[in-house]
């Protein structure tokens, strides 16, 4: 009995000594996360916001995590394929417009509506505590990092736009089926494409002007194929657009309690934030930018605004009477996105 006493003894502190050494090897894991999005390296966001937050991942894992960027669709597909390539572990993280595919995140695109938001940031912010309180159920199929806005919209365009009838029946490109509608409302001719195709189709006489904020005007090289570009008074811009940084589930589930923790420290409003104020860097540098090149830059007084805020009122009527049909209550949702804006531009 003592020898299989002994022997047993030995066998469990062989199991254990075993277990250990997994376990501290798991502790140890280095991974490395593919991270695809659809701008060139030198826009705001990869360069300001990616870039950053892919490096303070490194740093807070103690070198575990390692990002692998690529940009500009360099891993294949288009941008609108982006949500699902991290859903379906095609590439662990995506980053990508939210409106690129129409109708699927209908409670997340109240903040598309006309006149909701301004500045970035604190847009942003507003935004990612509006995803967990109100959308969280658009978002199931991934983990969620960060959702964010850009800053005020607005028009690029070959001719200027003085007054709403400027507008009219010109083609301009629009980020999203509601900024579509918003421009048919407004009386222009609405073409709707991903971003990356805006400068092609500008140069190439498809469109006469396009829907973007100043943030991306550099690296589209905008402000050198028009002149004009038109804002609006008040705080608010013309519209804005949703973005999501999203991480595939089974990449995130098989991380190490440790590095799961990183994740989650680099996740939330806090990083919704980092990218609302890339964004508003972003709109400063492309502002500058035109303005170096001599290109005319109008802000319509309160008055014109006004109009083109009348005309555009019947879009969030059609929005809230639309998502009313797939059992939402829109009018309470547009409250609490004011709500929400209003709490965190304070």
């Amino acid at each position: 009995m003592t020898f299989f006493r002994r022997r047993s003894a030995i066998a469990a502190i062989a199991a254990l000594g075993a277990a250990m050494l997994a376990g501290n090897a798991m502790a140890q894991q280095t991974v490395t996360l593919r991270l695809h999005q659809f701008l060139p390296p030198t826009a705001p966001i990869p360069s300001l916001a990616i870039v950053p937050w892919a490096k303070k991942l490194e740093a807070e894992s103690g070198g575990r995590i390692k990002v692998q960027l690529f940009h500009a669709m360099s891993m294949g597909g288009s941008p609108p394929q982006l949500f699902d390539q991290a859903r379906d572990g095609v590439v662990d993280i995506t980053w990508t417009v939210l409106g690129y595919t129409p109708g699927r995140f209908s409670k997340s695109e109240v903040f598309e509506l006309p006149f909701m938001s301004g500045a970035a940031e604190p847009a942003s912010r507003a935004f990612h505590e509006f995803v967990e309180k109100h959308a969280a159920d658009e978002f199931k199929d991934v983990k969620l990092l960060a959702a964010h806005t850009h800053g005020p919209g607005l028009f690029h365009t070959k001719d200027p736009l003085t007054k709403l009838e400027d507008l009219k029946g010109k083609k301009v490109r629009g980020g999203s089926r509601v900024i579509s509608n918003m421009l048919l409302k407004l009386g222009a001719t609405p073409v709707g494409m991903p971003v990356p195709a805006v400068t092609e189709a500008i140069t190439k006489g498809v469109i006469q002007g396009t829907t973007i904020p100043w943030e991306v005007v550099p690296s589209l090289k905008i402000a050198e194929i028009v002149k004009n570009h038109t804002t609006f008074s008040g705080p608010q811009g013309l519209f804005t657009q949703t973005f999501a940084l999203t991480m595939n589930k089974n990449s995130y589930d098989k991380l190490p309690a440790d590095l799961k923790k990183v994740i989650d420290a680099n996740s939330g409003v806090e990083t919704a934030a980092l990218f609302g104020r890339a964004m508003d860097e972003g709109d400063r540098i492309g502002l500058a930018s035109a303005q170096k090149l001599g290109n005319k830059v109008v802000t319509l007084d309160a008055a014109e605004t006004a109009r083109w805020k009348a005309a555009a009122a019947a879009v969030e009527a059609d929005w809230v009477k639309e998502v009313q049909g797939k059992g939402i209550d829109g009018a309470k949702l547009v409250s609490e996105a004011r709500a929400l804006i209003a709490k965190q531009a304070k």
